[in-house]
């Protein structure tokens, strides 16, 4: 692949000009640093920051291990 300079970018490109590519190249390091999860509108409208998202998946957390308790039977 030929180098062009900055200033010398072309207008169009063709495949060939491009090299062949690698799939997965980064697919590891991808996986490492990235959780990204997408809200629907609706809830992203509730929750304007990760902190408070964050917030209430805890509380969430804490209330379904308090409901899933085991509990002694009667005797």
């Amino acid at each position: 692949m030929k180098r062009v300079k900055p200033e010398e970018m072309r207008k169009e490109y063709k495949r060939k000009d491009l090299g062949k590519g690698i799939r997965g190249k980064y697919f590891d390091e991808y996986k490492k640093g990235t959780n990204l999860i997408l809200l629907s509108p609706d809830v992203a409208e509730v929750f304007p920051d990760d902190a408070s998202v964050n917030e209430a998946l805890r509380s969430l957390m804490k209330i379904a291990r308090q409901s899933t308790g085991l509990t002694k039977r009667s005797t």
